[in-house]
């Protein structure tokens, strides 16, 4: 195969959140075949269930069994699994107080307040009555 005629490699995470993805859009319980096809299915049916698979043990999916294969249902969104994400990477670092300063001091102002926001929600204990939601996308313009 030609470098021309190879599909371009998804990003890490991304094919996971492509999943979920098309896992939130069902109506309902949904099977490994079924998330293939909403994603064009160009990936092997083994692809998609490995994936399942890891977002199970993410606890991110949930699946019951029917028949002779599984069907899967979301229990979290993108969001909470790039959280996941997040998080796994600063646990695997050292230094996490490195990590989280070069973190906060690269982000826009606009995210910068958003995650002031969420900081001072958490100590007041109002976090539990919602997330501060940013106007437009949460960036200044």
């Amino acid at each position: 195969m030609t470098p021309q005629h190879r599909r371009a490699r998804r990003g890490q995470g991304e094919l996971e959140s492509q999943v979920l993805g098309a896992l939130r859009e069902a109506d309902g319980p949904v099977t490994a075949a079924w998330v293939r096809q909403r994603l064009g299915g160009d990936l092997a049916y083994t692809t998609v269930v490995t994936i399942l698979t890891r977002l199970l043990a993410k606890d991110v999916v949930s699946r019951e069994r029917r028949g002779r294969s599984f069907v899967w249902t979301p229990t979290a969104d993108v969001a909470r699994l790039a959280a996941l994400r997040m998080r796994r990477t600063l646990d695997g670092e050292r230094d996490r107080v490195a990590v989280l300063t070069s973190f906060v001091t690269a982000l826009p102002p606009g995210d910068e307040q958003v995650l002031r926001a969420l900081l001072d929600s958490v100590e007041s204990g109002d976090a539990a009555e919602g997330t501060p939601r940013p106007r437009g996308d949460g960036r200044e313009h």
